[in-house]
């Protein structure tokens, strides 16, 4: 393997290695949902009151929710854990990124549908627009690290390719 190759590598993993901590720390963040608004709403003054109001009814809305229906919340527990099985699922391209192209191709195109459902349907459950962007940047934002992993993974194929026909 030549310089050029490992460094690819080395730098795919770094990308993969990213997804995976995003992943995790959504999962992490989906199962204390009420205790990190209590401290969202608290903590809201420096933000446009429009945001401190929306924060406010979603507080309101999980307490009184997590207290009459405390089964509904299991819902985002199961949310949770798909964000951790899906951190997991990417462990396959950090050992061989060739082989396991395909769960790259997987996670772009996850954070392209991230927007049209974001949109639709944040738009058919009354969310605001400036949260529904939010919720668009984690595909955007996602996306980014993934296409440089997989032009590398093209790149270290061609290297592969470039090297096996000098060896044979």
């Amino acid at each position: 393997m030549n310089t050029e190759e490992q460094k690819l590598r080395l730098h795919s993993k770094i990308y993969v290695c990213t997804i995976i901590v995003g992943l995790t720390i959504s999962g992490l963040t989906a199962f204390p949902l009420e205790t990190e608004m209590v401290y969202l709403v608290k903590q809201s003054a420096f933000l446009p009151s429009s945001l401190q109001i929306w924060l406010g009814a979603v507080y309101k809305a999980l307490k009184n929710t997590n207290l009459h229906y405390p089964f509904l919340s299991y819902g985002t527990d199961w949310l949770a854990f798909a964000h951790i099985m899906l951190a997991v699922l990417f462990i396959g391209p950090l050992k061989d990124p060739i082989k396991n192209k395909w769960i790259i191709d997987f996670g772009i195109i996850c954070c392209i549908a991230i927007v049209p459902l974001a949109l639709i349907a944040g738009s058919i459950r009354h969310i605001p627009v400036f949260w529904q962007m939010i919720d668009c940047s984690f595909g955007i934002i996602g996306i980014i690290p993934l296409i440089r992993c997989r032009i590398n993974i093209k790149k270290i194929e061609i290297l592969e390719k470039h090297y096996g026909l000098w060896t044979l």
